[in-house]
């Protein structure tokens, strides 16, 4: 089987991504498990059951049976469920939701290991198939970029709600924001209401500092540089980018950590309006 460098570095990558999650979460005690965590109405323990949830899916498994000692959820109803989505991520989560902390640790470390096995095996057909993904039809391999991605911001969420730090940057880092940035020249547009012509500079400083510069001209995208200044320029860590842009929190919490030069009343807008993940 013959594996181009892409794949081989994101498989070892979402590795290593399930690994990390598993080192900040394998010592807790109960009350730390059931931690709220900076997405409504889940705890530490929900955010592993749903990646737990999502790898079992990707291995063709159906959520364990309802308990019917329990009052069964009618998860539709609770105030945090917005799309069809949510609604099976939150049936995941529901039906693990009973299980000791020491006991999803165990069901984690079996269904990384296999899809870890299942990924080792797959072909390079398979590898470059379209399949459904959150993004819409994608290749496998671009698919697993995504669930990079989506462990990598789950991963801060579990940091969050225990209040420890994790390493944000590095290889793992740079390529889940990768995926993230791609995003955000439509997000400035579509939710930002930036108009055409304006050039917006994101100067993010921190573990993925960059600058970004995005250029609205018919439609938004990066450019290398403009040729005139920047409307707005803004300033802030990586980390609350990241955090804006995945709904963990919003900009009114935080505009003393973000600086805006040029024309404050776009920029404020803009990072106002950053969340775009489900």
């Amino acid at each position: 089987m013959t594996e181009t460098p892409d794949r081989t570095e994101r498989i070892a990558l979402l590795s290593q991504q399930w690994e990390a999650i598993e080192t900040l979460v394998a010592a807790l005690d109960e009350d730390r498990w059931r931690a709220p965590s900076p997405l409504p109405g889940w705890t530490v323990f929900d955010v592993v059951a749903h990646i737990i949830g999502i790898e079992s899916w990707l291995l063709g498994e159906r959520p364990p049976a309802h308990d019917p000692n329990r009052v069964k959820t009618d998860v539709r109803t609770l105030p945090y469920i917005r799309n069809e989505t949510a609604v099976l991520n939150e049936i995941w989560v529901d039906r693990l939701r009973p299980l000791p902390g020491a006991r999803l640790v165990e069901l984690y470390r079996d269904v990384v290991d296999r899809r870890r096995q299942a990924l080792a095996a797959m072909g390079e057909i398979e590898w470059e198939k379209e399949t459904v993904s959150p993004i819409g039809p994608v290749s496998y391999g671009r698919f697993m970029r995504v669930r990079l991605f989506d462990c990598w911001m789950h991963e801060l969420d579990i940091a969050d709600a225990l209040g420890v730090r994790v390493e944000e940057g590095g290889p793992r880092g740079e390529l889940a924001f990768a995926e993230f940035a791609g995003s955000i020249p439509r997000v400035v547009v579509k939710k930002g209401g930036a108009p055409d012509g304006s050039r917006i500079i994101f100067a993010l400083t921190g573990p993925l500092a960059r600058t970004l510069h995005i250029q609205v001209a018919g439609r938004a995208s990066y450019v290398d540089a403009f040729d005139e200044p920047a409307d707005v320029e803004i300033g802030m860590d990586s980390g609350l980018f990241v955090r804006l842009g995945g709904g963990r929190t919003s900009a009114e919490q935080h505009l003393d950590e973000i600086t805006f030069d040029g024309d404050t009343e776009l920029g404020q807008r803009l990072v106002r309006h950053l969340a775009f993940t489900i």
